[in-house]
């Protein structure tokens, strides 16, 4: 069996809704369409189609084959092109996931003069704050924050974010501000509910000793621009990276609070899944983007504001 081919078949038939009409645009007898779709599900091992008189619907494993098979098939046509010198223009959707904030501040910013100077691609960008699986949400590239667990993800650094506490003057003046992180326990505090930022963490500069505070909050959140938001209106202190409070801070909305005993500051990367095989569209935009992250991100991989 063909498997390039079986795939074709595959996403003929999805595409254009019956065997009959796929077996016209593919000019191949219906039949012969039908076997070669028979034989890749009995190679997988599993129903792919669910086939009636009035017609087809993809299963579970079938919907995400068809999103592998698609991208398989165009890295697979971005090589032809290439190696006959036909094209070298990329082509085909981008898609890239990014926690909420970073994305929208930095990434976004970044994705759209790509596609001003690649009109052939289009992009998808999916905000979330939980770390999207690449095979399971079909994304060529993620912005990961923090230590990567997963060693066989292709990472490339793109800079630093620094957890930083922060609350407004007028908080200040109603409360005097902490000296030690053991102190918090007793303020009002806003608590951006992270994967990254919680619970809170502080190194003790005398020991070098991590210590972890999981604090009741006033107020829990589940964006950081909200945390920002509700500390910048004095409901309580917050923990969140830099970038998230960057205007609030230059601005005069919010201090930064001890400082010297933040944690090391967390590693931002790109990764994909593979060198192998990568689609021409996706090596272009990190070519791209990766030197204007680190840009975007430089200033806040340190202790620059006190």
């Amino acid at each position: 069996m063909d498997r390039l081919e079986a795939m074709e078949c595959l996403l003929s038939t999805v595409n254009s809704g019956s065997l009959s009409a796929a077996a016209r645009e593919l000019k191949m007898p219906a039949s012969t369409l039908a076997r070669k779709v028979a034989d890749l599900e009995d190679m997988l091992g599993t129903r792919l189609l669910i086939r009636t008189t009035r017609k087809l619907t993809l299963t579970d494993a079938g919907t995400s084959y068809v999103a592998a098979a698609r991208k398989i098939l165009e890295m697979v046509r971005e090589q032809e092109h290439e190696a006959s010198g036909a094209s070298h223009t990329a082509r085909g959707e981008l898609v890239v996931t990014a926690p909420v904030q970073l994305g929208r501040l930095h990434v976004l910013p970044v994705i759209n003069p790509f596609l001003a100077a690649y009109p052939d691609i289009t992009a998808r960008l999916l905000l979330s704050d939980r770390n999207l699986d690449l095979i399971d949400s079909h994304a060529d590239l993620a912005v990961r924050i923090g230590e990567l667990a997963d060693s066989s993800l292709i990472a490339t650094r793109i800079g630093y974010l620094r957890p930083i506490l922060c609350a407004s003057p007028a908080f200040l003046e109603r409360h005097p501000a902490p000296h030690e992180p053991d102190e918090l326990i007793r303020y009002s505090c806003v608590v951006f509910n992270s994967p990254y930022l919680s619970p809170w963490r502080f190194r003790i500069p005398s020991t070098g000793k991590l210590l972890t505070l999981d604090m009741a909050p006033r107020l829990e959140v589940t964006t950081p621009d909200a945390a920002v938001s509700a500390a910048v209106d004095g409901v309580g202190l917050t923990l969140v990276f830099e970038h998230d409070a960057d205007e609030a801070l230059r601005n005069g909305q919010l201090k930064v609070l001890l400082p010297e005993f933040e944690v090391d500051p967390v590693p931002v990367h790109l990764v994909h899944v593979s060198r192998d095989l990568m689609a021409a569209r996706l090596r272009h935009f990190i070519d791209f983007a990766a030197p204007k992250l680190r840009a975007s991100l430089s200033g806040f991989g340190k202790q620059n504001r006190n």
